[in-house]
């Protein structure tokens, strides 16, 4: 155990409440996010969730805009089932951000000694949180206040002790954001690559080619119509060994804004959705399909089969690629047809299968669909590996986090570059 001192958050900063933003003044889109609980995960950092975000429109105090590099604190839970109460985050360089009232603005007294990452690394820990979980009052949606945050206790050492945590575990937390940030950008570069050659229809050689007319408007000659249910399988049929244990991929698992999906647990029978690597995985109730949950399965052995929620679609490229069909299935145009198409009771309506038969997209010859996979299929790959080797990393990270910050573990004993190999390999 560490021999380090403690000391009171009290003792370190002032938490300053924020404004009551009204609700008639949000909008979906805009240039100045309302921060919200909701914006805050548990491992720490701020997520955008588009569909959910507010945008405000209105006038509002000006020093309750954020600057970046801000420090926030979630004061109050979302519900009993999402424990965020006490998460810290620092704010991101874009876009403006708005400082409401049910998230805390932590400032460091003038004159004390504390590193501001490493006072953030012991916000974040569980020690730290459970201290603030135990401070809240609410029957339903628990909440705190800043006078009961400043009874929280954490270990304090010097300060050269405290920017060497807060630096080692910046530095995982850097390259965590670099990963993300990179599948971002693989991933927009392959859809805008799709737009352009499939929707825009400026494909290698399209100079050379006419466009004629069809029953989706004006495409390239030789290309062909085809009824989405044509192009790709839904739900294909595979066989299945119900006598072992599958992976299996959960709505939860399956990103809004992105193609990553990683099983979360092993399941043995056969009900739900059956997939194998290659096929795309897209919600077919809302509001999971309306918030973007789609998912590109590349995380099975060879041979292997995954099962998943019964509320997914299943597609497969038949006339068209892989890759093709996972960008058709990011469409809005793609999407907002089988939404229309959705029966049931309000707030759990699910898409007919039927709305693929009403859907038609111009299907490219074969050398042009090849020469996308081709192009796509490596952009693919290296999200996948992105996206382990941030998940990796991250598990690192959340072991040392709260040995460090409590000083069970002696930072200078760390090799970072061993570290970070382990964590990759």
């Amino acid at each position: 155990m560490s021999d380090w001192p403690t000391t009171t958050l009290g003792e370190l900063i002032h938490v300053k409440h924020g404004y009551a933003f009204k609700g008639e003044h949000f909008a979906e889109t805009g240039d100045k996010l309302v921060l919200k609980p909701g914006n805050f995960p548990v491992g720490g950092g701020i997520k955008l969730r588009p569909g959910k975000d507010d945008y405000y429109a209105g006038i509002y105090p000006p020093e309750f805009e954020l600057e970046p590099g801000d420090m926030l604190v979630v004061m109050t839970d979302l519900t009993q089932a999402a424990p965020i109460l006490g998460s810290p985050a620092f704010v991101p360089s874009e876009p403006v951000m708005l400082h409401n009232q049910r998230l805390g603005l932590v400032q460091i007294k003038p004159g004390a000694q504390v590193d501001e990452r490493f006072l953030y690394y012991s916000m974040l820990s569980e020690s730290a949180r459970a201290q603030v979980r135990a401070t809240a009052t609410g029957a339903t949606v628990r909440h705190t206040a800043p006078e009961r945050l400043y009874r929280v206790r954490i270990g304090f050492p010097d300060l050269r002790v405290q920017q060497s945590v807060g630096e080692f575990l910046g530095a995982l937390d850097g390259l965590i954001d670099n990963n993300r940030r990179r599948v971002r950008v693989l991933e927009e570069m392959a859809r805008a690559i799709y737009r352009e050659w499939f929707v825009n229809f400026r494909y290698p050689g399209y100079e050379s080619v006419q466009l004629v007319d069809s029953a989706v408007g004006l495409i390239p000659e030789g290309w062909n119509v085809r009824a989405a249910s044509e192009a790709v399988e839904i739900n294909p049929s595979i066989k299945l060994n119900r006598t072992v244990e599958h992976p299996f991929i959960a709505m939860g698992d399956v990103s809004e804004t992105s193609m990553v999906c990683l099983p979360s647990e092993t399941r043995s029978g056969g009900s739900g959705a059956r997939f194998a690597n290659g096929d795309t995985l897209l919600a077919r109730i809302n509001p999971s399909l309306q918030n973007g949950k789609t998912g590109f399965v590349q995380c099975l052995e060879d041979g292997e089969v995954g099962l998943g929620s019964t509320e997914f679609i299943v597609m497969r490229g038949r006339q068209i690629g892989r890759a093709f069909t996972y960008c058709l299935a990011r469409q809005e145009a793609f999407r907002h047809n089988a939404i229309a198409s959705m029966v049931g009771a309000s707030g759990r309506q699910r898409v007919r299968n039927e709305c693929f038969d009403t859907y038609f997209l111009a299907v490219p010859p074969q050398y042009v669909a090849q020469s996308f996979e081709a192009a796509a299929a490596p952009m693919f790959a290296q999200v996948d590996l992105l996206h382990r080797q941030a998940t990796n990393l991250g598990a690192v990270r959340d072991l040392l986090l709260p040995r460090l910050v409590t000083g069970q573990i002696d930072v200078t004993s760390l090799n970072f570059d061993r570290v970070l190999e382990d964590a990759v390999a």
